[in-house]
C-alpha cells in the first residue's frame, strides 16, 4: 500500500522522537522495516565515526533520503524476524548503531540496540 505524499509530509515534519515513536508503532505493526542496499547494507557515520545502520518503517521514506552518498541505493525490506533476531545481534556485536528515521533533513534519532530492543518487544507484545 503506498502513503499519501501528505501523510509521507506531515510524519517527517514530526520532531526526531516521534518519528521514532511512528516508527516503531508501523514496523511493530506491519513486521517489517526498511533500509538501504547498494552491495550490501548502506551505512552512516555519526559525528564521532561511530557506524550507524538507518532504518526507516516504510519503503517511501527510505527512498527520499537514497541521495548524496546513497544515491542509486534502493530500498529493501527487513523482515522483523530478520531485524529482532539477525540486525540487532551483530549490530550489538559490530558496535553499530541504529539510526531510526532520518530524514532528508534530519539525522534519525540513535537509540541504544538494548533501548530499541526494548521499544519493539513491548510494541510486539502488543500483537500477540
Amino acid at each position: 500500500m503506498s502513503l499519501h505524499p501528505k501523510q509521507i509530509e506531515s510524519i517527517l515534519n514530526l520532531s526526531g522522537s516521534e518519528r521514532y515513536d511512528y516508527f516503531i508503532k508501523q514496523v511493530a505493526d506491519k513486521a517489517e522495516a526498511w533500509g538501504l542496499f547498494s552491495d550490501g547494507w548502506s551505512l552512516a557515520q555519526d559525528d564521532e565515526g561511530n557506524m550507524v545502520f538507518p532504518l526507516w518503517p516504510a519503503e517511501e521514506y527510505a527512498k527520499l533520503c537514497a541521495i548524496g552518498d546513497w544515491a542509486g541505493h534502493e530500498a529493501r525490506s527487513i523482515d522483523i524476524d530478520d531485524l529482532m533476531d539477525g540486525l540487532l545481534p551483530k549490530a550489538r556485536e559490530d558496535g553499530t548503531q541504529l539510526g531510526i528515521f532520518p530524514s532528508p533533513t534530519e539525522r534519525g534519532v540513535v537509540p541504544t540496540i538494548d533501548a530499541f530492543e526494548a521499544d519493539m518487544n513491548e510494541e510486539l507484545s502488543k500483537f500477540e
